[in-house]
C-alpha cells in the first residue's frame, strides 16, 4: 500500500479541484480517482485542464468510476476521457434502489450485463469492473446475496473491494477477500467510526481513526493482484486532515 491514491468523490465539496490537488500533492499522495461528475460533462478543453492541473501537482489518475448510463451508452467517449486523463481501470460504482434487483436471477443478469457493457472497455485495453457498497451482502429471500451473483454473472468482472461497505453490509471482509481474491485489482481504504461517532460525517473516519482493522486487512489484501489503494471519506468535514492523517496511517503498514 505505499502507493496510496484518493477518491475525488471525498472533496466534491472542497471545490475548486486545482487546489485539492495542491492539497493532496502536498500530503504525498502520487494518484487520485476519478468519478462521474468530475469529467461526465466536461468539454474536451476543460478534460485537458485537469490533467494540466494533476501533472502540476505529481498526480495521476490510474483508476476512475464512471456511471453505467455512460458506460453503455457513451462508451467510446469513456474510452476517450481516459486516453486523455491516463486512466487504466474503470469501475462502475453503484446502482440505485429502484434499480436494483430483488432475487438471485435477477443480480445474476445484472452481472451480465455489466460483462457486457465492459466488452467495450476490455477490447481498448481498460481493466474494468465493479465497486461495491453494503447492499451487495444483505441475504436475498433464498439466503444467497447478489455479490456472488454479479460475479457469477460477469466472469470477467474486476472487484474494487471497498471494505468498509462491505463491513456495513454486515459481511466478513477476511472471508470475501479470500473467497474472490483474485478479482480484486482496487481497494477503497476507509474506516468506520465508533458507534455513535462522527455522526455529522455520517459514522465515517479517517483511516486508522475508526474501527476498520486495517493493519490486519493490508495483510490479508497482500496476497491479492490489487494495485491501486484509494482513501475514501464519503462525508468528511475537513479535507486537509482525511487526506494527512489517512496517508500517514496507510504508509505506516
Amino acid at each position: 500500500m505505499q502507493t496510496v491514491s484518493f477518491q475525488l468523490y471525498s472533496a466534491r465539496n472542497f471545490q475548486p479541484f486545482a487546489e485539492v490537488f495542491r492539497i493532496l500533492g502536498d500530503a504525498g499522495y502520487k494518484e487520485v480517482e476519478g468519478y462521474g461528475a468530475l469529467y461526465a460533462s466536461l468539454d474536451d478543453a476543460a478534460i485537458q485542464q485537469v490533467k494540466a492541473d494533476l501533472d502540476k501537482n505529481g498526480l495521476t489518475m490510474p483508476t476512475a468510476h464512471f456511471g453505467l448510463d455512460m458506460i453503455e451508452g457513451e462508451p467510446d467517449r469513456v474510452i476517450e476521457i481516459c486516453r486523455t486523463l491516463g486512466i487504466e481501470a474503470v469501475y462502475c460504482p453503484y446502482l440505485l434502489p429502484e434499480h436494483r434487483p430483488t432475487d438471485a436471477a435477477g443480480w445474476h443478469a445484472f452481472g451480465a450485463r455489466l460483462q457486457k457493457a465492459g466488452e467495450p472497455l476490455r477490447k481498448a485495453g481498460l481493466v474494468f469492473g465493479w465497486h461495491n457498497h453494503d447492499f451487495e451482502f444483505f441475504a436475498l429471500p433464498d439466503g444467497s446475496v447478489p455479490q456472488d451473483h454479479i460475479f457469477a454473472g460477469g466472469p470477467d468482472l474486476t472487484w474494487e473491494a471497498d471494505i468498509a461497505w462491505v463491513i456495513r453490509g454486515g459481511a466478513d471482509p477476511f472471508a470475501w477477500i479470500q473467497k474472490y481474491g483474485s478479482r480484486i485489482s482496487a481497494v477503497h481504504v476507509k474506516d468506520i467510526a465508533p458507534k455513535g461517532e462522527a455522526t455529522d460525517e455520517d459514522g465515517w473516519s479517517d483511516v486508522g481513526h475508526g474501527t476498520v482493522a486495517w493493519g490486519d486487512l493490508a495483510k490479508a489484501l497482500a496476497g491479492t493482484p490489487a494495485k491501486h489503494f484509494i482513501v475514501e471519506h464519503d462525508n468528511p468535514k475537513d479535507i486537509t486532515r482525511l487526506a494527512t492523517r489517512s496517508i500517514a496511517t496507510i504508509k505506516a503498514f
